[in-house]
């Protein structure tokens, strides 16, 4: 008994052997090299490493651009993660409809998010352009004053924020798409039955229905927040005076523009956590709506 149980360990083990090899070559030993280099002084060209103990997290944790910045990823998670529901819900319940051309409708709003990044980020440049872009263009054509979009440290998050939110609010419709026609019409002929108006059947029926699919997408476009990298550094640089450098492009300055690589990596290890802490969260409120609406 004990000699068949073991064959059983040893074949599944060979199972995911070939799953295993490439997740501890490209994650687990970069997540441990990461996190030794955070512990030294190393400006990436010098062949010795010095061991610093925890000095770069106590120079991180005192130094005011590491607070600006986890400011501004806040700042950016909020005002991209739920637009992208609320407008991807949207978009949902507008095309989830027997329409003429229907089909287009979902192609077009899905093209965005299947797009570089970097060629959105370059059209979206001349659109913020301060005099013959197209967005001071509509607002002085409704006589409001043109707006610095990229120049400004009130208006840069905001312009970041807009291409983020344009480019993945496509993305969040499908899936809610998927979900809406998933909803028991059974449910829905029940509701109205019992003299629910549209409003009731969808606030009472389909939303806690398709909160799955909320939850889902809250913890993927929080992470897809966390490591937004492209749009920043073609629109902004993490400029003007900081207002758009989230954690990940304090990251990318401090390891490849000053070549503090090991308070790079003590920045890299703070983000990973933040992560992890935030999936985990998302997961336990999560679970409590799923639980609560079943």
């Amino acid at each position: 008994m004990k000699r068949s149980l073991w064959a059983e360990e040893v074949r599944a083990l060979l199972f995911t052997l070939p799953a295993m090899v490439p997740l501890a070559l490209f994650w687990f030993y970069p997540l441990g090299y990461i996190i030794y280099l955070s512990f030294t002084e190393w400006d990436f060209m010098s062949p010795d490493k010095l061991f610093v103990g925890l000095q770069n997290y106590r120079d991180l944790f005192a130094d005011p651009s590491f607070y600006q910045s986890l400011r501004v990823t806040a700042l950016f998670c909020a005002g991209s993660v739920v637009p992208v529901v609320v407008l991807g819900l949207g978009l949902a319940l507008l095309l989830n409809r027997n329409m003429k051309g229907g089909a287009v409708y979902r192609m077009l709003m899905f093209s965005p998010w299947v797009t570089p990044t970097v060629a959105v980020s370059i059209v979206w440049s001349w659109i913020f352009e301060p005099e013959v872009g197209l967005a001071n263009t509509l607002l002085k054509a409704f006589g409001l004053e043109g707006v610095r979009w990229l120049e400004d440290p009130n208006w840069a998050l905001v312009g970041i924020l807009l291409v983020t939110v344009w480019k993945s609010a496509g993305w969040g419709m499908i899936f809610y798409l998927v979900a809406l026609r998933n909803v028991p019409a059974e449910l829905l002929q029940a509701a109205a039955l019992d003299g629910a108006n549209r409003w009731r059947k969808f606030w009472n029926v389909t939303l806690p229905l398709i909160s799955p699919t909320t939850f889902f997408l809250v913890v993927v476009q929080l992470i897809q927040a966390l490591q937004a990298y492209d749009q920043i550094n073609v629109l902004t640089q993490g400029g003007p005076a900081g207002s758009t450098r989230t954690l990940l492009y304090l990251y990318y300055q401090s390891a490849f523009d000053a070549f503090q690589i090991g308070q790079a990596s003590s920045v890299a290890i703070t983000l990973i956590i933040g992560c992890v802490g935030l999936s985990l969260l998302s997961f336990w409120v999560g679970r409590r709506t799923v639980h609560y609406s079943s």
